[in-house]
Formats: C-alpha cells, sequence, structure tokens
C-alpha cells in the first residue's frame, strides 16, 4: 500500500513541519491548506491515508470527513486538533473519520496512527479480493475452485452428470467426495427424485444387507413391520455407496446381482421389487489393490466404475487453500458474530505450505478454531495449530553449489516417491507402475516413511 498521505491543515507552518518530519519516516506528504482543494486532489490521485486538521475556515474537518466517506469511502482520515473533546471525537467517527488525534501529539503517535490506518485500507482491499476471487470462483454445489485440477473435476463432473453410467468417485477422506455426489445429482436428470447415502463401513454385513435391500416382517427378531430398503427409497434418483471399499465380501455378490438386475429381494422376501436409480459409489481405498487381496470382487468394481471422478487432495490445489479459507472465516466469523475479516499474511504462507492430510475437512477444522482464539480482525500465526505453524515448503534444492543445501539420497528418494504416489491421487497400484517397483517395495518403503496408510494386501 502507498504511503502517500495527504495533509490538510490552514497553517502553512504546521503543514511543512508536520510534512518535513514524516518525509524523514518513509512517507510521501502532500499538504494543502484549503479542504476544498483537498477534495479535489483526494479525487484525482491514490493517497494512502488523509491527515486533516479539525478547526478551519468554510469546510472543517468533520465536513471534509463526510465528503470523503461519500466520495472515497476506501480511503481512511485521521483528525487531528487542539480542541480535543469527547464530542468532538464522536462527532468525527460518525462522519466517517478512521481516528481521531488530539494536539499537541507526539510524532511516533502520529506515525503510528498512520500505519495503522494504511494496514487497515490494505486488510480491507485484499478482503474484497478475496471476496471477489470467491464469488468469481467456479462452484460445484458447495465446492469451490480455481485451480487447474479443479476446473477439470468440474468439467467432467458437469458432463457426468447428465448420463445414468454408474459413477465411482475415488479421493482421500476429508477432500468432498460425497460433496461431489449431491452436485451429480443435483445437475442430473434426477434431481427431483431423492438423493439418498449410506456408509457402507458404518454397520456389520446383517444391518447393512437389510439397510440396503430392505425386509419383510418377521425376518428377524426386530422387525416388526416390513421396510423398503435403500435401493427403493431412492427410486428415481440417486444412491450414494460411501466407503463402497468397506462393504463386506459376503454382501458384494448380493450387490452385484441387484445391479445387473435391477431388482432386489428384500430380507426374508421371496419376491424381487424393482429400482431405477442412479448408483454413484466413493472410496479412499486403492480398490485394486483390495481385488489382489481378494477383499472386493473384480466383476462388481467394473460394474461401479464406468465412469471415474477423482478428486484432488488440497495439497494439490494451490491457491484454492486461501479461497476455501476466506470462505471459512467469514462463515465462521458470522456464527461466532466476531469481527473477523482475513488473515495475515505469515498465516497464509502457512496455510499453503501445510501438507493438509485431512483436506478441506482439516481445514474447516483449523479455521473455525482460528475465528474462535483470535482477538484481532485477522487470524494470525498463532492462532493456528502448532503443526501448521511449523510447516515449510518441502522441496529439493538441485539449482544450488552450496553443500549445506543438498540432502541424503534416501531423503531424494522419499520425497520423489511420495510426489508420484500424490500425482497418482494415492494409487499405489498406479504409483508402483510409473515408479518401476513391485508394489510390496513400494509398500515396505512407505512403511518405513510412515506413509503407508494402512495394511497392504498380500499381493503374492
Amino acid at each position: 500500500m502507498t504511503k502517500r498521505v495527504l495533509l490538510v491543515d490552514d497553517e502553512q507552518v504546521m503543514c511543512d513541519m508536520l510534512a518535513t518530519t514524516l518525509g524523514r519516516r518513509g512517507f510521501d506528504v502532500q499538504t494543502t491548506t484549503s479542504p476544498a482543494q483537498a477534495l479535489v486532489m483526494a479525487g484525482q490521485e491514490d493517497y494512502g491515508v488523509v491527515l486533516t486538521d479539525l478547526q478551519m475556515p468554510g469546510v472543517d474537518g468533520i465536513e471534509l470527513c463526510t465528503r470523503l466517506a461519500a466520495n472515497r469511502p476506501d480511503l481512511p482520515v485521521i483528525v487531528l486538533t487542539s480542541f480535543g473533546s469527547f464530542e468532538t471525537a464522536v462527532a468525527a467517527i460518525r462522519a466517517g473519520a478512521y481516528d481521531f488525534l488530539t494536539k499537541p501529539v507526539e510524532i511516533d503517535t502520529v506515525v503510528l496512527a498512520l500505519d495503522r490506518a494504511l494496514q487497515h485500507r490494505e486488510l480491507r482491499e485484499e478482503v474484497r479480493r478475496l471476496r471477489n476471487a470467491v464469488r468469481e470462483t467456479q462452484h460445484l454445489g458447495e465446492i469451490v475452485g480455481a485451480s487447474p485440477v479443479m476446473k477439470q473435476m468440474f468439467d467432467l463432473v458437469q458432463r457426468v452428470a447428465q448420463t445414468d453410467a454408474s459413477v465411482l468417485i475415488t479421493g482421500e477422506s476429508g477432500s468432498g467426495k460425497e460433496m461431489v455426489a449431491q452436485a451429480l445429482h443435483q445437475r442430473g436428470r434426477r434431481q427431483r427424485g431423492p438423493f439418498v447415502a449410506v456408509n457402507c463401513a458404518a454397520m456389520p454385513e446383517t444391518l447393512l444387507e437389510s439397510e440396503l435391500f430392505g425386509h419383510v416382517r418377521g425376518a428377524f427378531t426386530d422387525a416388526k413391520a416390513p421396510r423398503p430398503g435403500l435401493f427403493v427409497q431412492a427410486h428415481g434418483g440417486t444412491l450414494f455407496l460411501d466407503e463402497i471399499g468397506e462393504m463386506p465380501l459376503g454382501l458384494q455378490p448380493k450387490m452385484l446381482r441387484a445391479l445387473q438386475q435391477r431388482t432386489v429381494r428384500p430380507v426374508g422376501g421371496e419376491s424381487e421389487v424393482p429400482f431405477d436409480v442412479h448408483l454413484v459409489a466413493a472410496t479412499n481405498v486403492d480398490l485394486e489393490a483390495a481385488i489382489e487381496a481378494g477383499r472386493f470382487r473384480e466383476d462388481l468394481f467394473f460394474r461401479i466404475n464406468v465412469i471415474t471422478v477423482d478428486v484432488p487432495p488440497l495439497r494439490r490445489r494451490g491457491n484454492d487453500v486461501l479461497m476455501l479459507a476466506q470462505r471459512f472465516v467469514e462463515e465462521f466469523a458470522a456464527l461466532n458474530a466476531k469481527r473477523v475479516v482475513g488473515l495475515t499474511s505469515p498465516a497464509a504462507e502457512r496455510l499453503l505450505a501445510y501438507g493438509w492430510p485431512g483436506n478441506v475437512r482439516e481445514l474447516r477444522n483449523c479455521i473455525e478454531r482460528a475465528v474462535a482464539l483470535t482477538q484481532f480482525e485477522q487470524i494470525t500465526l498463532a492462532d493456528l495449530p502448532e503443526k501448521i505453524q511449523a510447516a515449510r515448503r518441502n522441496q529439493v534444492v538441485l539449482a544450488t553449489d552450496d553443500p549445506a543445501d543438498f540432502v541424503p539420497l534416501e531423503e531424494v528418494e522419499r520425497l520423489y516417491i511420495l510426489r508420484v504416489l500424490d500425482a497418482s491421487s494415492g494409487n499405489k497400484a498406479s504409483a508402483a507402475r510409473i515408479l518401476g517397483l513391485d508394489r510390496k517395495t513400494l509398500y515396505r518403503k512407505l512403511e518405513r516413511w510412515g506413509a503407508a496408510g494402512g495394511a497392504e494386501p498380500d499381493a503374492g
């Protein structure tokens, strides 16, 4: 932000003295003894702040504040007067002044007030820029993003939504897979129908079977009345099977038959019930690895994986992190009735440097915590969790001649393998093919680095 100051005082001596003193402090000061001329100058040139006397002939400081607030609401005004009182301070603030100083005043106090006013203006402009960016950013339901990977995903979802082909949504936990499923439903031909979701990992096999296919009266002890399953409840709409990779193996043949026949047989029933749904499934595990391990049926995989939509992890979305953070700041500031409007630069830098293993869900929780804790209008570095405060960009420097900049060969290997795994969206089979490693070797390396992410199936 420019440190140009427009100084308005009807005493030329005061103008010259303040201009000289502030000039030594790094401010570019232009002066005028005419409030009317000040209005013209403020409309023609870009000043960072106006410093004006209060008692002046003709247009006084209060009226100058009022007119500047109407014509240049972005320009902070500091009123300086030797006639200090509570009433004049209130009048100045009501007229739109940012601050009020009483003569005689120390130059350090003036400098501090000018710096605060400039920072306030910079903050308002940054908040406005981020808000505009959020408004102009492409949306997919509740998902926002401007990064290339998100634009590609948005385009694919828009095209897929107009079909009835089964969709498999892949991506890490917390990346927004259910929100993508809802966007597919809202943009599809079945948007007037129900959207029914079930977590396949949240219940045991017998209960999940009854939940999906329904049951007849007397099918089991507590079945005192017939109940239609979720396939039938979702008729005419979308059925979302979350965490399908965790579906019990014994239930998978029944799922495959239902999808092939487009009918279900309720538990304890003898007749088939037809259904018509758009099937959308999601997983955060490597289904190809699960197939190799015998935990997931290959024929079911091909049935649900007609079209794949991969949700990129937050760490691959670049400055989307800051757009999402700004959106969450506004959301939680409103919920908590707090005046929190953005992020300081150090805080933003750490948000970009952090790896976000918990993805958007983790970022949302981080900002909710920061808004609750902060005592300022901007979230500071101290408001962030310690692990995020300590984050640094993870890069290997090659364009250097300083031995201190180099790292051990194993660290280069680790960073490269993790980068390939990231680019493969966590798919170990795909990453192993790119790296020229067998899956067991890759897994052993990941396990040694604490990045295996779960038990590796026996591929032998």
